[in-house]
């Protein structure tokens, strides 16, 4: 498959399931298993399971510039930086936030609070922090944390109607924008 049109059919695929609503999970149920690494766990295995779930959530497709078409090799010290690509549809342009510069500034407690409330345009998964367990989004923040600050701030947010700069993904919806997607922030 072309690598452009792999990017893209991800992107829709991303996109569709960050406008379904999200479930409310029941942490009572999940497996034992789901926490490998424990609250007590040295700081060096925190980090390397926050490195483990950024890799495999695919924060990198998003935030890291050229990660997906790098067929993921890219050095860390370019990761979470943020990209100029955009992502236009009924609700606007949006850009992947520079995260290293994002969480830069927070502690620990208001990554926590941050992400288990998150509510973000599209094409942001937001559903996937919101419902990840605490040690999972701990162990993502102190990696994040552990990469340090780098980088610019994403380009602002470009409301509907107005034209983006180039590189965009445009996606259009046959009936436009989902409802909870008009208003977020």
């Amino acid at each position: 498959m072309h690598a452009s049109r792999g990017i893209a059919l991800f992107a829709s695929a991303v996109f569709i399931a960050a406008c379904q609503p999200a479930p409310t999970p029941d942490v009572a149920t999940a497996p034992p298993d789901a926490h490998p690494v424990p609250a007590a766990a040295a700081p060096e295995d925190i980090i390397a399971r926050g490195e483990y779930l950024v890799r495999i959530a695919g924060c990198n497709d998003c935030h890291t510039a050229g990660y997906a078409e790098a067929g993921g090799e890219v050095d860390t010290a370019r990761w979470l930086t943020g990209s100029p690509l955009g992502y236009r549809g009924p609700w606007g342009t949006t850009y992947a936030t520079n995260l290293r510069l994002r969480i830069d500034g927070m502690e620990e407690a208001e990554w926590l609070a941050y992400t288990a409330s998150l509510r973000t345009r599209p094409i942001m998964p937001d559903f996937i922090l919101r419902t990840m367990h605490e040690e999972d989004r701990v162990a993502i923040f102190r990696f994040v944390k552990s990469l340090g600050p780098a980088g610019e701030p994403a380009p602002a947010f470009i409301p509907p109607g107005v034209d983006a700069p180039r590189p965009y993904f445009e996606l259009v919806l046959p009936d436009g924008p989902p409802p909870a997607a008009a208003g977020a922030p």
